[in-house]
């Protein structure tokens, strides 16, 4: 007994489990973003890591912020301002009714309470500009991708899906499975990310994975679910069917998505693992969906399925075919032509810089008011004010001592000395010699205001060995000087404490950090992904042939997509911001676009396989597959780039990346490599094409009608 025959034969069972997973998924799913974080990036065995963890030991610094004042105007924003003797210099516009106030870096964290106060009594809202409130603002507009996008994306969604079907009840039943399988997998994901750090960018990721992939694989078996009862086969016959051979297409294609998206394991940090786990939930989900309630569902419709029908005037009828026969004769020119096309792009591709912003107010749109305000502070403080290098030593001896305090000086000197540094905060400074800073230390000198000052910069109830500075770089955190001197400075302190533990922590060394084990991962990263498509092909079609062309066409689409990102996003491209490609993203469009062609490719080479082991010879198999399965296969590629695109909607062009990496290379690889390349190739290699597999011929029980409800038959596609 076939496991869609046990899914039918209890499929009360599956309904009830069904619906309780419904209910406990989607009530788990409203809280899904409560523990999601921006953060994660950190290599958790870099000195970066050890560095930020002693700061947390300390006392935190006092440090005055600018403030963000909104919805007033600017009158009264300087009536306010005079009330309180502060100068008219440090109000500066950053957008339509919005005003950040920077005041002077030697000014009390108080001084602006008084007028934070008094806006907020009248109306206006206020923040205080800082890490934390950027962050937040960038976890905010992730939040509302989601709610804005999947409103747009569902009415094209409708609309592609009613043209690829013809009915209602079959374009609404890959949203049900998209639906159902998105529901379980952000519920899961509220349970796993108690014990994983997760990414706030997840949510988006996983909804509309859950979506692309639902859609598509309902789409491919109930197509084939309808295709057999235009043969007469009864409703459970025709699930049967279609479960052996769609079902069992999108069973290597889920696999092949799922162990993709694992393979960011070796990215080696908590942000590539969350997203990891969230990525390979999400189409775990839709399997299960699929290959479980799915069946069930087609064999109650039954022939219900094709209800609500919807004429529709197909002017494109012969086209599938026609394509079909001319790569039949003109195999070659069809190669050619795909090489061109991907070609041109790719030769881009070596262009290709990444990298993550350590100034986070970046990845917020230009026009932001809170990323002026930050612009505002850094060009009234200076550019390297918003993110100071720390610098952590573990001194051989204590702090409780001359000698430590006599180094901690010596070190602040050479770092001061740099012309990259803009200034350097350290206990030393204070104006006291050593002696009094260990007798403070010891405690055998009382002097409270310095004392409090010390504590934040040591902490001797955990360990009286270390020390900390904080470094100003004279340019922003992205600069490459900046990234140069964090450099510069992790390799010196070897030199000036050797054998002592040393560290250099923040935004900027953290994220450099990121970058550099991204970078140094991604070869691996991408060697193991295709390592997973050619063992799925080669499982799939028992070819050794389609599995290293398989895998071949998609390092073309990557290239060429990795082309088009940097004409796009990197040079500034269809009104974008120019900027490096986001090194937390760009790895996950070429693991998906591994992943996501294995759809298309099974599907194609399993109705190639099916043709050619029933005696059709291998260039008619070849042509035949496509005019079957072309429009299919097209109309299943422009759904997901509909579920993708949507993602434009959003301010973070962080995400706007992902819409246009994914768009770009699911549309070469439907419309160039499965349209053109992949049949071309099968038509010139002949009937080696699957080797070392070998033709089989069908039995008559084992004939399956492959002609799709809607498309042409064999004979009529030689005929156009």
């Amino acid at each position: 007994m076939s496991w869609a025959e046990r899914m039918i034969r209890h499929r009360r069972w599956v309904l009830v489990v069904w619906l309780i997973v419904i209910m406990v998924g989607g009530f788990w799913a409203r809280n899904v973003t409560h523990h999601l974080t921006a953060t994660g990036f950190d290599n958790p065995r870099s000195a970066a890591v050890w560095a930020d963890h002693q700061m947390s030991h300390l006392s935190n610094r006092a440090s005055v912020e600018p403030l963000l004042i909104q919805k007033v105007g600017y009158h009264s924003v300087l009536t306010w301002a005079r009330r309180y003797d502060i100068p008219r210099t440090w109000v500066h516009p950053t957008g339509p009714d919005a005003f950040t106030v920077v005041p002077a870096r030697t000014v009390k964290p108080s001084r602006l309470m008084p007028l934070a106060t008094l806006a907020t009594n009248h109306g206006a809202l206020i923040t205080w500009v800082s890490p934390v409130s950027v962050a937040d603002k960038v976890i905010g507009d992730s939040r509302a991708t989601l709610a804005a996008s999947l409103p747009v994306a569902l009415p094209f969604l409708i609309v592609l899906l009613l043209l690829v079907f013809g009915s209602v009840v079959a374009a609404m039943l890959p949203l049900v499975v998209a639906g159902i399988g998105g529901i379980v997998a952000l519920g899961a994901l509220d349970q796993i990310e108690n014990a994983f750090t997760l990414s706030t960018y997840l949510t988006d990721i996983v909804s509309f994975l859950a979506l692309g992939v639902g859609v598509d694989y309902a789409l491919f078996i109930s197509a084939r679910f309808r295709q057999g009862l235009t043969t007469g086969k009864a409703p459970a016959a025709a699930v049967i069917e279609a479960m052996q051979r769609a079902g069992r297409s999108v069973a290597f294609s889920g696999l092949a998505v799922a162990l993709a998206i694992l393979t960011l394991f070796l990215g080696g940090n908590p942000y590539w693992r969350g997203i990891a786990i969230g990525g390979a939930v999400a189409v775990v989900s839709v399997l299960a969906v699929t290959h479980t309630l799915l069946p069930v569902l087609l064999d109650m419709l039954g022939e219900r399925i094709n209800w609500g029908r919807v004429t529709i005037a197909n002017a494109f009828q012969g086209f599938w075919p026609a394509v079909g026969g001319w790569i039949r004769r003109h195999p070659l020119l069809a190669i050619a032509a795909a090489v061109v096309v991907l070609g041109f792009p790719a030769a881009y591709a070596r262009q290709v810089v990444m990298h993550n912003p350590a100034n986070i107010a970046m990845m917020l749109p230009r026009h932001d008011p809170l990323r002026r305000s930050v612009e505002a502070q850094q060009r009234a403080w200076g550019p390297g004010t918003i993110a100071p290098v720390l610098v952590v030593m573990h001194l051989r001896h204590p702090l409780t001592g001359t000698a430590s305090w006599t180094q901690v000086r010596q070190i602040t000197t050479r770092l001061a000395s740099d012309p990259r540094v803009l200034s350097v905060a350290s206990p030393t400074k204070l104006g006291l010699p050593p002696a009094a800073l260990a007798a403070i230390a010891a405690g055998k000198l009382h002097q409270p205001n310095v004392s409090k000052v010390l504590a934040s910069f040591i902490n001797l109830k955990n360990n009286s060995h270390l020390a900390t500075l904080f470094v100003t770089s004279r340019y922003g955190p992205d600069n490459s000087r900046t990234m140069a001197l964090v450099t510069h400075i992790q390799k010196q302190l070897r030199v000036w404490l050797p054998g002592q533990r040393t560290g250099v922590g923040g935004i900027t060394a953290m994220l450099n950090g990121f970058n550099q084990l991204t970078l140094s991962r991604l070869p691996w990263i991408l060697a193991a992904v295709a390592l997973v498509a050619l063992g799925v092909l080669f499982s799939a079609t028992g070819s050794l042939w389609q599995a290293a062309l398989g895998v071949g066409f998609d390092a073309l689409v990557a290239l060429a997509t990795a082309g088009i990102l940097v004409l796009t996003v990197q040079h500034g491209g269809l009104g974008l911001e120019a900027e490096p490609l986001n090194a937390s993203i760009v790895p996950l469009i070429f693991v998906l676009l591994f992943g996501l062609s294995m759809d298309y490719e099974v599907i194609l080479l399993h109705r190639v396989q099916e043709l050619w082991q029933r005696g059709t010879a291998m260039k008619d198999a070849a042509a035949d597959a496509l005019s079957m399965t072309g429009g299919m296969i097209t109309g299943a590629g422009m759904i997901m780039v509909v579920v993708f695109i949507a993602l434009l909607l959003s301010p973070l062009e962080v995400l706007k990346t992902f819409a246009i990496g994914l768009t770009t290379a699911i549309m070469l690889d439907t419309w160039i490599v499965r349209s053109l390349l992949v049949p071309g190739s099968i038509v010139a290699i002949g009937r080696s094409a699957f080797w070392p597999s070998r033709r089989r011929l069908a039995r008559p029980e084992e004939a399956f009608n492959t002609t799709p409800a809607h498309s042409p038959s064999p004979a009529q596609a030689k005929k156009s």
